[in-house]
C-alpha cells in the first residue's frame, strides 16, 4: 500500500526549537522512515509547509532540505485544505493570535509550550480549540526522556513504596554573550519579549510533576535575575529583565514535596543537564535524560556523620543503572506520532490545550508567588 500524504504547517521553524527538534529530527524522520503507521497498516507521509516572516531563511531551509513548500503568508497556508494540521514553534509572544486563526480555519493544532504567557490565554485557547470540534496538542517532550521512562517504570512497577520527596536540578550557565556566544536566544532573557525561565520551565515541571507523581497542590516559588546585564546577537549590551533562576517548592497530593532548582546562570556538577531524585520508603532513583540508577533500601548503606575523619566510601557505588530493556526513539517524533495518530484515527492523545494551561497556570503562580513571597494554593 503507498503512503498518502497530509500538509503540515509549520510557524517558526527557523528557530532552534524548531528546527532541529521539530522539522529535522521529528517530520523529515518520520518521513525517512516511511511514514506514521497507522493501525491498520496504512503510512502517512507529512508534507511539511514551512511559514515565517524571512522569505530568505526559509527559502534556505527548504532548498537545504528538499522541501517544495514555504511562504510568509500564514493566512495561504491555512487557506488550502490539503493542509490538516497547524504546528506553532514561535516566540511565545506571536503563538495565541497565529493559533486562533489556525483553529478559526478549521485546523488541528499542536503547538510547543507554553501556549501562551498568561492563564487567560491559554484557556482561551483550549476553549475555542473545544468549540471548533479540532484536535489539540501540546509537546510536552520531557516524558519521553529515557531517564525518566526508566524512572515511571520503577514508579508502575512499586519500587518506590510511599514516595516522599522529589528533589529536581535543571540548568546549565549561558554566556552573557561578550566574550563567548550565548546559547539561547536574547529574548528569552527580556520579560516584554516573553522570556524568563519560570514561564519556561514551570510547564515542563507541571507536566512531569503531574503525570509521574501527582497533581499539584501548591507552589512557593523564588525567581531571581542573577545576570543583570547581557549582550544580544548584534553585539549590543541589554538589560536583563526576566528571571534567569527560579527555585521553586511544590506540594504536591498524597503530601508529596518536591524541590526543582531551574537556572541558566549555574555551572553544571552533575552527570546530566537534568536530574531528578525521588526517595521512597522502599528504594530512591536518579533519573537524567538517558539514565536512572536506583537504591533498594536493602541495599543503602548507613552513613555516619564524623567530620573529624575523611570520607572513604564512594557512595554512587552503591547504586545500579536501570537497563534500557527497550529502545528510545526521539521523544519529539514519538509524540509528533502521536498526534497524527490522534487526528488521523482517534489514538489517544493526553497532552491536550487543556494539560498546556495547567502549565502556564503554574508559571503564572510561580511568578506571582515570587513577587509577593508566599506559597500559593494550585486550585482544581
Amino acid at each position: 500500500m503507498s503512503p498518502r500524504s497530509i500538509g503540515v504547517v509549520m510557524n517558526g521553524v527557523t528557530g532552534r526549537m524548531g528546527y532541529r527538534q521539530h522539522l529535522v529530527r521529528s517530520v523529515l524522520a518520520i518521513n525517512e522512515q516511511g511514514g506514521v503507521a497507522l493501525s491498520d497498516g496504512e503510512r502517512v507521509l507529512l508534507r511539511p509547509v514551512l511559514v515565517g516572516r524571512s522569505a530568505a531563511k526559509l527559502e534556505k531551509l527548504a532548498t537545504d532540505h528538499g522541501i517544495a513548500d514555504w511562504t510568509t503568508d500564514l493566512d495561504a497556508a491555512l487557506a488550502d485544505d490539503d493542509n490538516l494540521i497547524y504546528f506553532d514553534a514561535q516566540v511565545t509572544q506571536a503563538r495565541v493570535k497565529a493559533v486562533l486563526k489556525a483553529i478559526e480555519a478549521g485546523k488541528h493544532i499542536y503547538a510547543e509550550k507554553p501556549t501562551a504567557e498568561t492563564v487567560e490565554d491559554a484557556l482561551a485557547l483550549a476553549d475555542a480549540a473545544e468549540a471548533k470540534g479540532i484536535k489539540n496538542g501540546v509537546v510536552q517532550d520531557k516524558l519521553f526522556l529515557p531517564g525518566l521512562l526508566k524512572l515511571k517504570r520503577l514508579i508502575d512497577g512499586g519500587f518506590f513504596g510511599r514516595i516522599l520527596s522529589v528533589r529536581g536540578e535543571f540548568g546549565y550557565w549561558v554566556f552573557e554573550g561578550d566574550w563567548q556566544a550565548a546559547q539561547r536566544p536574547s529574548w528569552n532573557y527580556r520579560a516584554e519579549d516573553g522570556g524568563g525561565i519560570v514561564l519556561d520551565m514551570f510547564p515542563h515541571w507541571a507536566y512531569v510533576l503531574e503525570n509521574l507523581f501527582g497533581r499539584v497542590n501548591s507552589v512557593y516559588a523564588q525567581a531571581v535575575t542573577h545576570i543583570p546585564e547581557r549582550v544580544d546577537e548584534q553585539g549590543e549590551t541589554y538589560t536583563a529583565t526576566a528571571d534567569d533562576a527560579a527555585y521553586g517548592v511544590f506540594e504536591l497530593e498524597g503530601g508529596i514535596i518536591a524541590q526543582i532548582n531551574s537556572s541558566w546562570s549555574v555551572r553544571v556538577n552533575r552527570d546530566e543537564l537534568v536530574e531528578f531524585q525521588v526517595d521512597g520508603t522502599h528504594g530512591s532513583a536518579v533519573a537524567g535524560l538517558r539514565n536512572c540508577r536506583f537504591q533498594h533500601r536493602a541495599a543503602t548503606p548507613k552513613p555516619v556523620w564524623n567530620p573529624d575523619l575523611p570520607v572513604t566510601a564512594r557512595f554512587r557505588d552503591d547504586w545500579q543503572e536501570v537497563p534500557d530493556n527497550a529502545e528510545f526513539d526521539n521523544g519529539f517524533k514519538i509524540q509528533w506520532e502521536m498526534f497524527v495518530r490522534h487526528v488521523l484515527e482517534d489514538a489517544p492523545f493526553p497532552h491536550d490545550f487543556a494539560s498546556g494551561a495547567r502549565g502556564v497556570r503554574l508559571a503564572e503562580l510561580g511568578l506571582q508567588s515570587s513577587a509577593e513571597g508566599r506559597r500559593l494554593v494550585v486550585e482544581p
